[in-house]
């Protein structure tokens, strides 16, 4: 008698949660299962670097992004490079087209385990607009797009950075992290971003002898920006925000239209701003709204061990999952290893004691706030944890500096002593 193939586990996008997911289950489950990884591009985009480069006058386009196929191939993963049309959760088939080379013909493929880390849309299409008056971080393109224009365009006139809102959908309601805590409820996507931009623009700004803070004006759609940081250190950083001059508006509610003059929001008030940076709604693929396995906005429901419940073979991880709130690269990587874990225990190669441990996000955040200097943020108190540790100054910049360093060097393959590190580093040997 034949043996019956392995297991088939395809992991549905190839960056920060996509490759990771891969990794992790190759790690914990070992050669039991066979595994297809299917990603729009063959490279990882490395999002957070992004402002420290544009700011710093390095071209984005030529740096922050890694090679996956090497990665894929050391961990004996198959890659497909094609666009995700379609999931079928009830036959447990993909469809795709192949997209190396335009006008290939539609295609699909079988799972046995299917893991959605395909992230989100950025509706930068759904801000009036932005393709006219705006700019933003979030890729290489749009970051290279912003170098030029500050050294090419821009006048010295004032600056709006913010978030449009967003989105979030019910997929996380009743979820319970931490005892007595929840999957909060969040006007803006991620509001890290925001506050790297606005403190590296500022530093920008005075070393280019354009001003200061006090030409920048911070918004958000909610009553607190960042809030996902703990009300405690948000305070420290407004408070220190404030004395450095920066302007600040909130509760925005949302982006109504970016002019060239400035940013109309959906509130009734206005910001005058010849430069504005903006951080859009994030929103699930159109693929994805109305199956089985997602909520109402089209976001993945998961559990805390990151499986559908009605569909446990259909796991999730990073920002296409409901459970991820804030879209956070440092929330996706905890599921991910949870992803890992729960395949191998299926396979049988660990045991429930050792996979089902749930999910208890943390906020870990490291922005760049120029002159070599950056924000060090670590907090689980909006989920119902217990800490809030804000740190500034020249360590941190050098930790995500050298974290870059390291996930390239290791392809992806972060030491699991890398937190640790981190924190011994900063929050015990540095003092601000």
């Amino acid at each position: 008698m034949a043996n019956k193939a392995k297991p088939h586990v395809l992991v549905l996008g190839g960056n920060f949660a996509g490759l990771g997911a891969a990794q992790e289950i190759r790690k914990y489950a070992g050669d039991s299962v066979d595994i297809t990884l299917i990603d729009r591009k063959p490279y990882l985009l490395y999002v957070p670097n992004i402002p420290a480069e544009v700011f710093e006058n390095r071209n984005p386009q030529r740096t922050m992004t890694m090679d996956i196929l090497g990665p894929l191939d050391d961990d004996n993963v198959t890659f497909i490079q094609g666009d995700v049309k379609a999931i079928d959760v009830e036959s447990r088939r993909v469809d795709y087209v192949p997209n190396e080379r335009p006008g290939s013909a539609p295609t699909s493929l079988g799972y046995d385990y299917l893991v959605v880390a395909l992230g989100n849309r950025l509706a930068f299409d759904r801000i009036e607009g932005f393709a006219e008056h705006g700019h933003t971080l979030t890729d290489t393109t749009y970051g290279e797009a912003l170098r030029r224009y500050l050294h090419e365009d821009y006048k010295g006139g004032p600056v709006a950075i913010g978030s449009a809102r967003f989105h979030q959908g019910d997929g996380a309601n009743g979820l319970s992290p931490y005892p007595g805590g929840s999957i909060p409820s969040a006007e803006a996507a991620c509001e890290g971003p925001p506050v790297e931009a606005m403190l590296a623009c500022a530093t920008w700004l005075s070393q280019q002898g354009m001003g200061g803070p006090e030409k920048i004006t911070a918004f958000t759609p909610a009553a607190m920006i960042a809030e996902d940081a703990g009300e405690e250190v948000v305070n420290k950083l407004l408070e220190i925000a404030s004395g450095m001059g920066f302007n600040y508006i909130n509760k925005t509610q949302d982006i109504k239209r970016i002019t060239a003059d400035g940013i109309e929001f959906a509130n009734g008030k206005s910001v005058e701003a010849e430069l504005k940076i903006i951080f859009p709604d994030w929103v699930a693929h159109d693929f994805l709204r109305g199956l089985p396995i997602s909520d109402s906005e089209g976001f993945v429901v998961t559990d805390l061990l990151m499986r559908n419940p009605k569909h446990p073979e259909v796991l999730a991880a990073g920002d296409v999952a409901a459970v991820t709130v804030p879209k956070l690269g440092a929330i996706g990587h905890q599921q991910t290893e949870i992803v890992g874990k729960q395949i191998a225990k299926d396979m049988g190669r660990i045991s429930a004691g050792e996979a089902d441990a749930p999910l208890q996000p943390v906020v870990y955040c490291i922005g760049d706030m120029g002159a070599n200097k950056a924000f060090y943020i670590r907090s689980n108190s909006w989920y119902g944890g217990d800490y809030q540790i804000l740190k500034m100054g020249h360590v941190p910049y050098l930790l995500k500096m050298q974290y870059k360093n390291l996930f390239y060097r290791s392809k992806g393959k972060m030491p699991p002593w890398g937190l640790d590190a981190a924190k011994l580093m900063v929050e015990r040997l540095f003092v601000a």
